[in-house]
């Protein structure tokens, strides 16, 4: 089973939680933007179908912060290729945090998954609030876990060992054990 990591605005970090499971998880793949800096939707959507085409079984996808939305615009644009589920780590609200640079991720797109996801929410992460992030997991007919006091679950944060409890029912063959949700009113 491969997983494929969709990192975020500036790239991966060293020693991030995502280099470790790269380590852990043989045939697992991190493909590269070719602006970590800047980011630019099309571009950066296109080198996640390119990543996506090139697996060899349809991939999990393990997506952080600007990758979750990269991969939810990837659907929006019509997105057909395989992928066995999705674990969407701290998506950032470009909605409620606009940042000049993120600007053409906006807005954040509102669709139903075609595969089986769980959308990893920090309690205090000062890119999206959990109520908007439950908001959005309902949206998108994900589960939700909150993960605590983690901040943005940056590089410091280590192996992450909690997340891999996250992934592990999306890596079974039938992506049993997640839990679909309705969409929530926010208020």
């Amino acid at each position: 089973m491969t997983l494929l990591f969709a990192d975020g605005w500036f790239g991966p970090e060293p020693g991030d939680w995502q280099s470790v499971w790269l380590d852990r998880y043989p045939g697992s793949k991190r493909f590269v933007q070719d602006d970590w800096d800047s980011p630019v939707r099309e571009d950066w959507v296109a080198r996640l179908d390119e990543a996506i085409a090139e697996a060899a079984d349809p991939p999990v996808l393990v997506a952080h912060s600007l990758g979750c939305l990269t991969v939810l615009h990837w659907l929006a644009a019509g997105g057909d290729r395989p992928v066995r589920g999705a674990l969407f780590v701290t998506p950032p609200d470009v909605e409620e945090n606009p940042e000049p640079a993120l600007a053409g991720f906006a807005p954040i797109p509102r669709l139903r998954l075609p595969f089986p996801a769980v959308v990893a929410a920090s309690a205090n992460d000062r890119w999206m609030t959990p109520a908007r992030a439950r908001y959005f997991a309902g949206v998108w007919g994900a589960g939700f876990a909150d993960i605590g006091l983690v901040g943005h679950l940056t590089g410091a944060h280590g192996p992450w060992p909690e997340g891999e409890k996250l992934v592990a029912p999306l890596l079974r063959e039938d992506g049993s054990g997640i839990e679909k949700r309705k969409a929530p009113e926010l208020t």
